[in-house]
């Protein structure tokens, strides 16, 4: 039977956003709201916040969180997920969704949707999911990860550029990558133990090592969507749009 645990990432040295992780959205820090919309998906067993960094560490023990202190030598949130998740195994837990600790607005359906993929198909190894792109939003971004899919609904590619090149001028339903991934156990303690292949360095894509190495990768398409924090100006939108949602939701006085 499957036992699932959602891992959320967090590092203090951003390049572009140091400290990004505590930076206060609504008086929460960002990783609070990531990690409060995680515990609202169902079929999880346990929420961690994995980080090497004692201020992430503490602040997350004062708003109530489980805490897993990482090696600084991680060098990814995926290395960060597999350290966490050879001690979990001792708890019986045998698949693992890999939540960016950027995103304060994920959406626990999405999360859920992961889950119960993982718990559906005891086979299945990798798996993600994609979004059509809004009516405002420009697919030739190379920032917006785009991916193609066969019959099944598992991943050809994913790419920077648009896939496939529209020959014709014509319009093509893109889809694009949301980054949120589940594994089972096994198969990431060996995704980590592989090097980095000529497609990921190409397009500093990692999910392409699993493609490289034949791994079928299930992509769940969902309208749900989010926003990821990587600059002070995200903060910002992000901010606003969280306001905004708490206020419909707040009862009238």
């Amino acid at each position: 039977m499957s036992k699932i645990a959602v891992i959320i990432p967090a590092r203090w040295a951003s390049t572009r956003f140091p400290g990004k992780p505590l930076h206060l959205l609504a008086g929460k820090p960002l990783v609070q709201h990531v990690w409060e919309r995680a515990r609202l998906a169902r079929g999880i067993a346990s929420v961690i916040i994995a980080t090497d960094d004692m201020r992430i560490a503490e602040a997350a023990f004062l708003f109530g969180a489980e805490v897993a202190l990482t090696s600084p030598r991680c060098v990814s949130g995926t290395d960060r997920c597999a350290e966490v998740a050879r001690r979990l195994t001792k708890d019986g837990i045998t698949h693992l969704v890999n939540v960016q600790g950027d995103e304060p607005l994920i959406s626990p359906l999405l999360i859920t949707q992961l889950a119960r993929a993982l718990a559906k198909d005891p086979t299945l190894q990798m798996v993600t999911a994609a979004t059509p792109f809004l009516p405002d939003e420009n697919p030739a971004n190379p920032n917006a990860v785009k991916v193609v899919l066969s019959r099944a609904s598992n991943a050809l590619y994913f790419s920077r550029s648009l896939i496939p090149f529209p020959r014709d001028g014509g319009a093509f339903p893109y889809l694009r990558h949301l980054g949120i991934y589940g594994y089972s156990v096994p198969f990431l303690e060996k995704f980590v133990r592989w090097k980095t292949g000529v497609l990921e360095a190409a397009e500093s894509l990692e999910q392409l090592r699993a493609l490289e190495h034949g791994v079928t990768i299930k992509v769940l398409h969902t309208e749900h969507t989010s926003i990821g924090v990587d600059t002070p100006e995200d903060a910002l939108a992000a901010e606003t749009l969280i306001v905004g949602a708490s206020r419909l939701q707040s009862p009238p006085k």
